[in-house]
């Protein structure tokens, strides 16, 4: 589904991050949160131009409460950025997708064919 992002649970988390052959970058959000609903705005805008390049998950907070608890997220939104099943850092603060792909590792430039035009 073109725009819709992967939600994961707690159960989950281990499993998606451990077995993704490439990056993850997981939002923390929880429902009503303005900010929270912008970046997931721009996560899936980026889903689109990182294809398969980057994972990108969403978590719920109000839902599952054992993986933000063991990374100690204490505000919304949070971006952390998984590689090689492990956690690497937090990506800060609100931005465009440009911005937080570069600071993942992928530059708009290196995906040139899906950024004319648009």
């Amino acid at each position: 589904m073109s725009g819709i992002l992967q939600a994961v649970t707690d159960r989950e988390f281990d499993r998606a991050v451990e077995k993704s052959p490439v990056p993850v970058l997981v939002e923390f959000w929880k429902p009503g949160c303005g900010h929270c609903r912008a970046l997931m705005a721009e996560l899936e805008r980026g889903r689109e131009e990182a294809g398969e390049r980057l994972l990108i998950l969403t978590m719920n907070v109000e839902e599952n409460h054992l993986i933000p608890a063991e990374l100690e997220i204490a505000s919304l939104p949070a971006l952390a950025l998984y590689q090689n099943g492990a956690f690497r850092r937090y990506i800060g603060g609100l931005g465009t997708w440009d911005e937080i792909a570069k600071q993942v590792g992928l530059e708009p430039d290196r995906y040139p064919d899906q950024r004319e035009g648009g």
